[in-house]
C-alpha cells in the first residue's frame, strides 16, 4: 500500500475541540429572567447589556447582537451591496452580478450570504503564516477583477489577519472591507480589537457579533 506507513500515526489521547461551549452557571439564570419578564423576542434588558458590553470591549460606536454569525454576516454584505451598488430592485440581491473577493479558508458562512445576494465569490489564497487572506495574492486579485469593491476576510482560529496590508490593498482600490471577526472575539492586531477596523473618513462604525460566540 502507498500510504502504509500511515499506521503509525497514533491519536490525541485528549481531543482538542475547537468550538466548545463554556458555561459558568448564570446562563440559565438569566434565560429565566426573560422568561420572567417576557422578554423572549429580539429584544431586552440582557440583549441590550450585551451589546454594551461588547462595543465597549471592542471600541467601537454600536455592537448589534443576532442569532447567529451567519446573520451577521448577512447583514453586513446586504448593507455593503446596497451603499456600494445601490438598493436593489424587489427580488434580486443586493451583489447580483458582482464578484466578491473571499477567503478561500474559513467557514462556509463567511461565504454563503454572497450568495445569497446573487455575488459571485472569487476566492484569495491563504498565506502560511496566519491561514488567513494573504495580501499579496489580494493585490494580484485586484489586478485580474480591478471593479471588485468589496472584500469579506476572516480571522481564523481567533489569529488576526494583517490587517494592515489587507486594508492597504482594499483603500488603494477603493473597496469595501467586512471582517469575520466570530472566531477572533477579543483578538487584537497592533493593539486594535478584530472586528473593528473601518474605511478612512467614517466617522461611525457598526461591529455585528453573533451570539453564537457570547457564551
Amino acid at each position: 500500500m502507498a500510504f502504509d506507513n500511515t499506521r503509525s500515526i497514533k491519536p490525541f489521547e485528549n481531543k482538542i475541540w475547537l468550538s466548545s461551549p463554556t458555561m459558568h452557571g448564570d446562563e440559565l439564570k438569566y434565560m429565566q429572567e426573560a422568561y420572567d419578564t417576557n422578554w423572549m423576542t429580539t429584544l431586552g434588558a440582557n440583549i441590550n447589556a450585551i451589546e454594551e458590553a461588547l462595543s465597549e470591549k471592542i471600541g467601537c460606536n454600536y455592537a448589534v447582537a443576532l442569532s447567529s454569525g451567519t446573520a451577521s454576516l448577512h447583514m453586513a454584505i446586504r448593507l455593503a451591496g446596497q451603499e456600494l451598488y445601490g438598493r436593489p430592485a424587489p427580488g434580486h440581491g443586493a451583489l447580483e452580478g458582482r464578484k466578491v473577493f473571499a477567503s478561500d479558508m474559513t467557514f462556509d458562512a463567511t461565504v454563503n450570504p454572497n450568495c445569497y445576494e446573487g455575488g459571485e465569490p472569487v476566492f484569495i489564497d491563504t498565506e502560511y503564516d496566519t491561514w488567513n487572506m494573504d495580501p499579496v495574492a489580494l493585490e494580484n486579485a485586484f489586478k485580474l477583477y480591478p471593479d471588485v469593491k468589496l472584500v469579506v476576510m476572516a480571522h481564523l482560529y481567533g489569529v488576526p489577519a494583517k490587517m494592515d496590508e489587507i486594508k492597504a490593498v482594499c483603500d488603494k482600490h477603493g473597496a469595501v472591507i467586512i471582517e469575520d471577526a466570530a472566531e477572533s472575539l477579543g483578538a487584537t492586531y497592533k493593539g486594535i480589537q478584530t472586528g473593528s477596523f473601518c474605511l478612512p473618513g467614517r466617522s461611525k462604525e457598526i461591529t455585528i457579533v453573533s451570539s453564537e460566540k457570547l457564551s
